[in-house]
């Protein structure tokens, strides 16, 4: 029986996980990390306490299963969250700017102004927005006196979390395509640094990672990893993709986490969004051409359920929302529209903040639950049709994960609203699955169908609703999200 592993960084949590050939989970360890909030803006993560969480996860597992054993290890994590750190040191200038901050936006809005870069900007797929990596850059440079100063001597490194790692573990500065993607400084077409927007914005490319194909030798760690090859590299929904097999022009997954992130393969051609959506890279194998994706990015989904969780303490765990939820026949008329951090695709405004509209004296907290859990389906919905447009496909089934898939509620709602099949596989953790399992085909030298073997599907769920009533609680959320935006 061959192993390999995922390093899996996440925006709340880290894990390790363990892999047979057969995809299934041998040997698992998470532990969470801080949510650093100094104001309604502003997200951060401690980057010494990621790096201590990996350690741990790694240290923990290699405590009940001896990771020599593996033949690989893949890396995957939380993409445009950017960490600036010492070259000669190792250590941190700053917390992590996690990607749901948006103190950057005056920073953006400068961007979007200056013509002569606009051409460059569209070569990057990305809108500009404080989602991206490159306003983060430019926040730590001007307002962290100690970034702005070795930075003058060339003593800076900038990163994705993936980068962070790499550095700790190899001493290497490095990232990949689909990390690199997220940047907004990245020139899709290429799979290179854009030189002019470097130029312009006076960044240093010195000061950025290497790019390297998603699936290519990242190096080893002697003391914790055992020198277990790094052989993959993939932002996490990248590897969500990869999980599900993906691996085809038209297919497409759907993720269900702290935010919501829908990707469909669009294979060797670059397609640009005329719908609100991202164009992105896919996956790279060394050595190959480099594929694409077009993506639709929601900010909160399962967020949204802590928020009432540990805001509004309607629950006091996060699985009791589904039961809440069904003490109602339905949503009463309740709307819910979770801009906490704006809203990301399609709309692109950073400027909505959450709503619930339709409140009435008979609204109650089993109405507002069941309100937060349909918000995630109608933002999804709102990705998922936008795909549809811009790819010209019409999907027949929606491939899902993520820990929100364990609501059966939400999941047919998700059918109903869409009208289309979803379905789920045996194994939930896919986006550790389709890393490990990448730099296992990559270590091997195995074909890309080699995924097919280590996977099945486990769940579908079935659209059962009238298009009367469909079109009913479309128009009403629709309705609902105007009423959201420009409220800053």
């Amino acid at each position: 029986m061959k192993y390999f592993g995922a390093i899996d960084q996440g925006t709340t949590s880290t894990r390790f996980i363990v892999f047979n050939e057969n995809g299934e989970i041998v040997e698992k360890y998470q532990q969470e990390h801080r949510q650093i909030l100094p104001d309604e803006y502003s997200v951060e993560h401690n980057a010494n306490e990621i790096w201590e969480s990996v350690k741990t996860c790694i240290k923990v597992v290699d405590s009940k299963f001896d990771i020599v054993q593996l033949t690989s290890i893949g890396i995957t994590n939380q993409r445009e969250t950017t960490v600036a750190w010492n070259k000669k040191t190792g250590e941190p200038l700053y917390n992590a700017i996690v990607w749901q901050d948006t103190r950057t936006q005056s920073i953006c809005d400068e961007l979007s102004i200056i013509d002569n870069l606009t051409q460059e900007f569209k070569k990057t797929g990305l809108p500009i927005a404080t989602y991206f990596s490159l306003s983060k850059i430019l926040w730590l440079i001007r307002n962290v006196p100690e970034v702005a100063k070795n930075l003058e001597i060339d003593n800076v490194c900038f990163g994705t979390i993936d980068s962070w790692i790499i550095y700790k573990l190899t001493g290497k500065h490095l990232t990949d395509v689909t990390n690199a993607s997220r940047t907004l400084l990245l020139n899709i077409e290429t799979g290179e640094w854009s030189e002019k927007l470097l130029e312009s914005l006076d960044i240093p490319i010195t000061s950025l990672p290497k790019i390297k194909p998603s699936l290519s030798n990242f190096g080893t760690n002697n003391e914790i990893l055992k020198n277990v090859p790094i052989t993959a590299v993939l932002g996490d929904q990248q590897a969500s993709l990869f999980g599900h097999n993906c691996l085809s022009k038209g297919e497409i997954k759907n993720t269900y986490g702290t935010g919501c992130f829908a990707l469909t393969n669009t294979g060797e051609e670059i397609i640009y969004s005329n719908n609100g959506l991202l164009t992105t890279i896919a996956y790279q194998i060394e050595d190959q051409p480099i594929q694409y994706a077009i993506e639709g990015s929601v900010s909160i989904a399962g967020a949204a359920v802590q928020w009432l969780r540990d805001n509004l303490n309607i629950i006091k765990e996060s699985s009791e929302i589904e039961s809440l939820a069904m003490k109602v026949k339905d949503n009463g008329d309740v709307y819910f529209v979770p801009a906490f951090s704006g809203l990301f695709s399609p709309h692109w405004d950073s400027t909505a903040r959450g709503v619930f509209a339709g409140l009435t004296r008979f609204s109650n907290k089993s109405h507002i639950a069941r309100a937060v859990l349909e918000s995630v389906a109608y933002q999804s919905y709102e990705l998922l049709t936008s795909m549809e447009r811009d790819t010209g496909v019409r999907f027949e089934v929606i491939k899902v994960d993520g820990g929100m898939i364990n609501n059966n509620l939400l999941m047919q709602f998700q059918s109903d609203i869409f009208d289309r099949v979803v379905s789920s596989q045996k194994v939930q953790e896919i986006t550790a699955l389709g890393v490990a399992a990448a730099s296992y085909i990559f270590q091997n030298n195995l074909p890309l169908s080699t995924m097919s073997k280590v996977i099945s599907n486990s769940t579908a769920w079935n659209p059962n609703m009238d298009q009367q009533l469909r079109d009913k609680y479309i128009k009403k959320w629709n309705k609902a999200v105007e009423k959201s935006k420009q409220w800053t």
